[in-house]
């Protein structure tokens, strides 16, 4: 079989917004959900890119606001598929926000979204393999395949927990919380 491959520069996307006062929270900084909101479409713009057909996200890993976004400041979102699996991709998203007026730029936010490519009867479908020309592209595909390996770590022992009253009363005796069960 014919394995497909394309370069990360052929599915690389970048777009630019400048954040209006809609976009704001109550104390002035612009909504971390607008911002997530944003993540995933350039997830979905960039995954549909590579694969050539209909994404659906199917998991975010770790979102760090870094800094603050203000109104009226420029965002800029950059993404490119970091790794591919069989039908799934990893796309790194990297956020920054320009004082338009001083030209000051600050990294706001930077995480990883997992696309799946689905045909459109909602099914998986292969995805084209991904040619890495950099080595940014290799330390991309082989940090994704480290953030893979820790979250099958997750998985297993999210799946294998055992709850015990006792032993969880022990565990928080140090932390700041009561306990005050009827």
């Amino acid at each position: 079989m014919h394995t497909q491959y394309k370069k990360v520069s052929e599915s690389a996307v970048t777009f630019s917004e400048l954040m209006l006062p809609s976009t704001s929270n109550f104390n002035g900084k612009v909504h971390g959900g607008y911002i997530l909101s944003l993540m995933d479409q350039i997830a979905f713009a960039c995954g549909s890119k590579h694969s050539g057909t209909y994404c659906v996200t199917a998991s975010v890993d770790t979102v760090n606001f870094l800094n603050p976004i203000e109104v009226g400041e420029l965002v800029t979102m950059k993404a490119c598929v970091n790794y591919v699996g069989n039908t799934s991709m990893v796309v790194g998203i990297r956020v920054d926000a320009e004082n338009i007026q001083t030209g000051v730029v600050k990294h706001c936010n930077s995480s990883y979204f997992t696309m799946v490519a689905r045909s459109e009867a909602g099914k998986s479908v292969p995805v084209p393999g991904l040619l890495l020309t950099s080595k940014n592209d290799v330390r991309r595909f082989t940090r994704s395949l480290q953030l893979k390996a820790l979250s099958k770590q997750h998985k297993a022992i999210t799946k294998n927990f055992k709850f015990d009253i006792i032993e969880a009363v022990e565990q928080l005796k140090d932390e700041r919380v009561k306990i005050d069960l009827l």
